[in-house]
């Protein structure tokens, strides 16, 4: 799909599970192996998904250098997106101070084995430094064409206008699910106003949107919420728990999956350009083959809507 002339796959394959867990430094090591991250990426392009989305501080770097593995040993190019703030180890520094953008694109670059990549992102919003001044090296690794174009991630509604007004973002990447509707409001509307392109990453909530999560009984090892619960925290409630079930009714009725319904509404929604899954094993790409299969209908779209 494209929005304001920027042109991205409908998927994209999320890579933060590679050698850790997104960009959790306690976590650098643990995630998905080298072997097991190239079998994913495997996977995903035979179902089609050719965009990659990964991050500088992903694993500590080892998510980008699994990538250029992948690159180099199979010898086809996915097109990219990566990002820069968080730090690449415990102590290292972090932000979108200019020189630190060069320098981090630099690194990604040489670890991903390529030259460019097609969308560059701040991953945070940085108070400490001028929109300004981080779009001002954004604009200069654009002229030199090592990024196609550049955007944000998890911006609010308020921090995309001040983006909007210091540089030309192209895209924003947020949070967005059956379970995370927070954008609703402000930001997917200031979205379609000014043409930017909304990717949404989490559809599955963590885990919560495949029914993984049970009213009364402990969270599975190794899950999400074992591993890196605070982005989730607030998911612990009976009432997301009974929207659990109506949703787990539906779709045992419907005959799918609960995540196939939840990436199934994520993908009729006309406002999102690209969904960023990220399975932890190639059997998890299933739902999203069946979703893309078994599209729902109005009357469903609008019997969920009425769940929510």
């Amino acid at each position: 799909m494209s929005a304001g002339g920027l042109s991205l796959p409908r998927l994209a394959l999320g890579c933060g599970s590679f050698g850790g867990v997104g960009s959790a430094p306690e976590l650098f090591g643990q995630g998905l192996s080298t072997d097991e991250a190239l079998e994913l990426m495997d996977a995903a392009w035979e179902l089609g998904i050719t965009h990659f989305d990964t991050a500088d501080a992903y694993g500590g770097g080892r998510s980008e250098r699994a990538i250029g593995a992948w690159i180099g040993s199979r010898g086809v190019r996915p097109t990219i997106t990566t990002k820069t703030y968080n730090p690449m180890h415990e102590g290292a520094d972090h932000g979108l101070a200019p020189d630190r953008v060069l320098r981090q694109l630099r690194s990604s670059l040489e670890r991903l084995g390529v030259e460019s990549v097609e969308l560059y992102l701040a991953h945070e919003f940085d108070p400490d430094v001028p929109l300004e001044q981080t779009f001002g090296a954004f604009e200069q690794l654009a002229a030199g064409g090592q990024i196609g174009c550049y955007g944000v991630s998890n911006f609010d509604a308020a921090q995309l206008r001040a983006a909007l007004t210091a540089g030309k973002p192209r895209a924003v990447q947020n949070a967005r699910s059956l379970l995370h509707r927070g954008d609703d409001a402000e930001l997917l509307p200031l979205c379609a106003e000014r043409g930017i392109a909304y990717l949404a990453f989490g559809p599955l909530a963590g885990g919560w949107l495949t029914g993984k999560y049970r009213r009364g009984e402990p969270f599975p090892a190794g899950s999400r919420m074992t591993q890196r619960p605070d982005p989730y925290a607030a998911l612990v409630s009976a009432r997301t728990f009974d929207l659990l079930d109506r949703l787990g009714r539906f779709a045992d009725a419907r005959g799918s999956s609960m995540a196939q319904i939840a990436l199934a509404w994520l993908l009729a929604d006309e406002r999102v350009t690209q969904v960023v899954v990220g399975p932890g094993r190639p059997e998890h790409l299933q739902p999203v083959r069946e979703a893309l299969e078994h599209p729902l209908s109005a009357d469903e779209l609008a019997e969920i809507e009425a769940m929510l």
